[in-house]
């Protein structure tokens, strides 16, 4: 009891020091929390969508993918015959049986050609309205669709897009463009996530996105009242056989559930993962905090080892006072945590998802877990000083308190330090000159692991060297007062190095993605300019839209073009010379000018003959593993087609970015094996202007798409590269937001530093002052000892985050990405900000410092 009344009269005696400490156990806590719980509500969401959307059973072609999704390389769904209604409908226990018809390989436009498509990155879905979707809907405006001019919307893409009754939109498939006008609106009884649905009458809907009637994507079955989904699954099957897809509502939802926990669980791991980052942070700054307010009681602790308090008793004290902070810490995480999610729930919301606080989940496991890392982090990071202060003699008691008997880094620590960084130095080096990415991937990971863990234990040493040539470089011209901040941070090497390691960790982590971002970008800029020729790009901005016949004619009736290639994907199970089967291998079919458009390096062969009829070319690597050379021949059976047997007239190198491990084969090829309604639609096209014709033939594919074909974007190689560009640079701006947690734990601990040692100089600065030190040069000393504690974090970061990004670029070289680019204005911006931040940091100890009475200070014990 006495130690818990000890530990409790220092907490609350110290509370003003140990705050930022809590803000950092908070902020960590809050996004673990805030995590689980957003991902949680997620899941809830779309479980509830998924449950009230499925009907009892449901028959799907045998073609359809376990969700339902309709995407096929011909632009149409799978489908099943409309006879199957009547079959189901003998089966027992059968209630009732209706087929519907939808699709997701659709564009949606207004009556201005603007895309009705959510903004969430979400799935636009035209289907015909059935039984099933009258049961789980509610029309709020208008009738539901009753001839082929009529649609009608979902009430959440009405609202974002100004959607009304009347207004023309204009449905756009692989066979065309249906133009009708809103007919009505209908609103989900359960939250929709963000998903654009469009309905029309089940005639309408076959014709537009299958191109006849008499046939069904799905086929929704009721069961009668006392019979299972399970039991009427069974009955099903032994109707029809086993020639179509049948499953239950919970398969079903079970199927849409795994595809969207697939995208959650990238999600969720990213954030935790920075949340561990902001943790690992953290740990410094707990560290220091304890140990400083260990240094500052050295006498009290002393005293307490004097009247007879043991080493056990002390040592416990201090952890106590680290589980305070941690519960309190914690608990209060929680709280910010279920706020955070309900502010990552209305950001969605901005962004077109959807998310209701009504189906906000909080398991019992996301507090609890919160909680437990929150306190174990916070009593093992005081660990080590409550060792030390265990260790404190009675006969501290005698002494002046605040002298750290472990100032100087020992010996042994810096030999660790020494040994583990020079044995990460020699893994990333091992990582830069292995001979496969897998391999070099293992010495990567370990390199970043040692060098990390190295510079974190050798940092009072480095401390002592580069706070020196700083303080040479930038203290100095400040005269006496840049000299006092230089001895300030030297004067505890072990609190400037953990100060320190706290902002080198972000650092090095934005570091090292900057590298291998920009160095992406500028090798993809290279291959581009060496391999493709082409001028135009023409691709759907749908992720998995393709280009219509329709629109390729177009392309092709475009004035001012010298050549338009065509390329395709398609699927097959192929059979190799050392007789292993393949199935499900894609295959790019592609027009004879692929060679010259997209000029790909070779190892064996040429390009060009691996267009010729009944000819292929297949990459280096699967050449090795299956004992392929030219002249070997391999059976292509096709999955909408015959089986073909095909020679290989070349051998692609497999460092290439473009296509990397791609097999080519020509369209006549393909289409001497596949019958023509079955043909696969183009991916993507690729056109080049008659010499000297560019700027007009760009302008002339522009308009020849923009009215009937705004699904598809034309891009010349300059928009292409910007794209590119772009992408990386949203990416990296995502994860540097997500870094700028760590980043913020770190500033909190350089404040914290300082303010724990001006309160350990109180009387230190009360003496300077009365020596004729004027408040604005006491400042000013404050500010550039937190600023040299910056720069040297940074320096440290920068430095480490280049050459793990270096060395993570040699191994993407043997994908193809064979260029290093350093980007310094990034790396220059990152240092000169990191300067400003040891400023900011500053502005309230040194403001406290400042306003400190000269008297009191020099009577301080």
């Amino acid at each position: 009891m006495t130690v818990l009344k000890t530990s409790m009269r220092n907490f609350l005696a110290h509370k003003g020091r140990m705050a930022l400490s809590a803000v950092a156990v908070l902020l960590s806590v809050a996004f673990v929390c805030g995590t689980l719980v957003f991902t949680d509500t997620m899941n809830t969401t779309f479980d509830k969508l998924f449950q009230a959307t499925a009907s009892d059973v449901q028959i799907g072609a045998k073609g359809a993918s376990d969700t339902g999704q309709t995407t096929s390389r011909t632009g149409k769904p799978p489908v099943l015959p409309a006879s199957v209604v009547g079959e189901v409908r003998r089966a027992r226990g059968v209630k009732s049986a209706e087929g519907t018809v939808f699709s997701t390989s659709v564009t949606v436009v207004d009556a201005g050609k603007d895309k009705l498509a959510p903004g969430n990155g979400g799935p636009t879905i035209v289907g015909s309205w059935n039984g099933n979707d009258a049961r789980t809907m509610e029309i709020t405006s208008g009738t539901a669709p009753k001839g082929p001019d009529q649609v009608m919307v979902d009430a959440d893409t009405a609202d974002r897009h100004g959607l009304e009754r009347g207004d023309e939109i204009g449905v756009i498939t692989a066979l065309g463009t249906h133009h009708a006008r809103v007919s009505g609106i209908a609103a989900f009884k359960v939250t929709n996530p963000g998903a654009a649905i469009f309905y029309l009458d089940t005639r309408t809907a076959q014709q537009t996105l299958i191109g006849r009637t008499g046939v069904y994507t799905n086929v929704n079955v009721t069961a009668a009242k006392g019979v299972s989904d399970e039991q009427l699954k069974k009955n099903v099957v032994a109707v029809l056989g086993r020639d179509y897809k049948v499953q239950t509502a919970k398969e079903v939802a079970d199927a849409n559930q795994k595809e969207v926990q697939s995208f959650l669980n990238v999600m969720k791991y990213a954030m935790l993962g920075f949340a561990g980052i902001a943790f690992l942070v953290g740990i410094f700054l707990i560290i220091n905090t304890f140990s400083m307010l260990v240094a500052q009681r050295t006498r009290e602790i002393g005293l307490l080892r004097a009247i007879g308090s043991s080493r056990k008793q002390v040592n416990r004290s201090v952890l106590v006072e680290a589980l305070l902070l941690g519960v309190v810490g914690s608990v209060l995480g929680v709280g910010a945590g279920v706020g955070l999610a309900i502010g990552l729930m209305k950001l969605m919301g901005q962004m077109g998802m959807k998310l209701s606080t009504d189906d906000l989940t909080v398991a019992w496991t996301t507090p609890a877990l919160g909680l437990l890392l929150g306190v174990l982090v916070t009593v093992l990071a005081a660990y080590l000083p409550a060792r030390r202060a265990g260790k404190v003699s009675p006969m501290a008691a005698l002494r002046d308190a605040g002298a750290p008997a472990d100032a100087r880094s020992g010996a042994v620590r810096a030999a660790l330090g020494l040994l583990l960084t020079a044995a990460g130095g020699w893994s990333l080096y091992v990582a830069a000159t292995a001979d496969q990415a897998k391999t070099g991937s293992g010495w990567l990971g370990l390199g970043v692991l040692l060098t990390l863990i190295g510079f974190v234990v050798v940092g009072p040493l480095l401390a002592g060297a580069l706070v020196r040539v700083l303080g040479a470089l930038l203290l100095r011209v400040f005269g006496p007062v840049g000299r006092m901040a230089e001895r300030n941070a030297l004067r505890n090497p072990r609190r400037t190095g953990a100060t320190g390691a706290a902002l080198m960790i972000g650092l090095a982590l934005v570091a090292c993605l900057a590298v291998v971002g920009s160095s992406m970008v500028a090798s993809a800029t290279d291959q581009l300019d060496k391999t493709v020729g082409a001028d135009f790009i023409i691709r759907s901005d749908q992720e998995d839209g393709l280009v219509a016949r329709q629109a390729v004619r177009a392309v092709k009736d475009t004035p001012g073009l010298e050549r338009v290639t065509e390329y395709k994907w398609t699927e097959a199970a192929l059979t190799t010379p050392d007789g292993k089967r393949l199935p499900n291998t894609t295959i790019v079919a592609a027009d004879p000018a692929y060679a010259t458009d997209v000029r790909t390096e070779t190892a064996a062969g040429e390009m060009e003959d691996a267009y010729r009829t009944d000819s292929m070319s297949v990459p280096e690597k699967f050449a090795r593993d299956h004992g392929v050379r030219l002249g070997s021949v391999i059976t292509v059976a096709y999955e909408d087609g015959r089986t073909a047997r095909l020679t290989v007239r070349a051998i692609t190198r497999s460092d290439t970015l473009i296509d990397s491990g791609a097999m080519y084969t020509s369209i006549d090829t393909l289409a001497k094996y596949v019958p023509a309604d079955r043909m696969p639609l183009d991916e993507i096209v690729l056109a080049t202007a008659e010499e000297g014709r560019q700027a007009a033939a760009y302008r002339a594919l522009k308009a020849a798409l923009h009215d009937d074909f705004p699904q598809l974007t034309v891009r010349d190689q300059t928009d292409y590269k910007q794209e590119l560009k772009d992408q990386v640079g949203q990416l990296l701006n995502m994860i540097y937001g997500l870094l700028a947690l760590a980043i913020v734990v770190a500033v909190l601990g350089v404040v914290n530093t300082l303010a724990l040692s001006v309160v350990e100089r109180t009387r230190e600065i009360g003496l300077m002052r009365a020596i004729g030190l004027s408040r604005r040069q006491l400042r000013r000393m404050i500010r550039l000892e937190s600023v040299v504690i910056a720069v040297f974090g940074a320096l440290l970061g920068l430095g480490l985050g280049m050459s793990w990004g270096a060395t993570a670029q040699r191994l993407l070289a043997m994908e193809g990405l064979k260029i290093l680019e350093i980007p310094w204005p990034t790396i220059t911006g990152v240092f000169v900000g990191s300067a400003f931040v040891g400023l900011f940091a500053a502005l309230v100890p040194a403001f406290r410092a400042a306003r400190m009475n000269v008297l009191n200070a020099i009577a301080t014990d």
